[in-house]
């Protein structure tokens, strides 16, 4: 068993015990999401912590995105629950990037990697991307590898 999902699964259970509803919930979402990864496609698999790194990603983003579409809708109660959710998730996630050290990732890598223009743009996602390793989200990474090929 990866050493990310140990800990969430520890985590689960001390949250278990203290009687933290929000945490609990939270990571047992976690871990059926993780579940679902694992036996997505023709055999069942362990996830490494990087794949699971990745479903917690995706699970914290979708935390945000119906947090503000509750907030839009005059939910704010459900916007809330959303939002702690987010942030219990976000634990377990690397800090993110600022965007100087993004824009500043980002150009070594269209450096190392010899693009220009915007013809170039999945290549040079790819390598972007490679280079961020999940500390930034995908649509900041696409800004950012935009904003330097127009250049």
């Amino acid at each position: 068993m990866s050493t990310l999902k140990d800990r969430l699964t520890t985590d689960m259970r001390a949250a278990l015990k203290a009687r933290d509803e929000l945490t609990t919930s939270t990571l047992r979402m976690a871990l059926a999401a993780v579940g679902n990864a694992e036996v997505a496609g023709r055999a069942k698999r362990e996830l490494t912590d990087d794949e699971v790194l990745a479903v917690l990603t995706r699970e914290a983003k979708k935390r945000r995105e119906a947090a503000a579409a509750f907030a839009d809708a005059g939910r704010a109660d459900q916007s809330a629950k959303e939002t702690a959710e987010g942030e219990v998730l976000e634990r377990y996630l690397p800090k993110q990037l600022s965007d100087a050290e993004l824009a500043e990732l980002v150009a070594g890598a269209l450096a190392a990697g010899g693009f220009s223009g915007r013809g170039q743009m999945g290549p040079a996602m790819k390598a972007a991307q490679a280079a961020v390793a999940g500390r930034a989200e995908g649509g900041r990474v696409a800004g950012e590898v935009r904003r330097q090929l127009a250049v």
